[in-house]
């Protein structure tokens, strides 16, 4: 839900900033940029592109945490890095 609203501002900024940079106001170039910035950044977000049926690999640590996704319901499992302190949940 939340992310279908940040798209349709992403969208919303970026018409607006076409059209007003379209009419001469070169403010709208601003407003274009943050709009595609926003859509951009949202559609390639991290998160939704990691693996979480695998382990992370060598490095990392699991930390005994276990929970349940209340968005999934899928079992979870949380993973540690000692380096630099980044955690990911993996599927059991």
């Amino acid at each position: 839900m939340l992310r279908i609203l940040v798209l349709g501002l992403g969208g919303i900024c970026s018409a607006i900033g076409a059209l007003s940079f379209a009419v001469g106001a070169w403010g709208g170039l601003w407003l274009l940029g943050f709009g595609l910035l926003i859509l951009l950044g949202t559609l390639f977000e991290r998160r939704y592109h990691r693996n979480l049926s695998a382990p992370p690999g060598d490095g990392w640590l699991p930390t005994g945490e276990r929970f349940k996704d209340p968005t999934t319901g899928e079992a979870l499992e949380v993973w540690y890095s000692p380096h630099n302190g980044e955690r990911r949940y993996v599927k059991q």
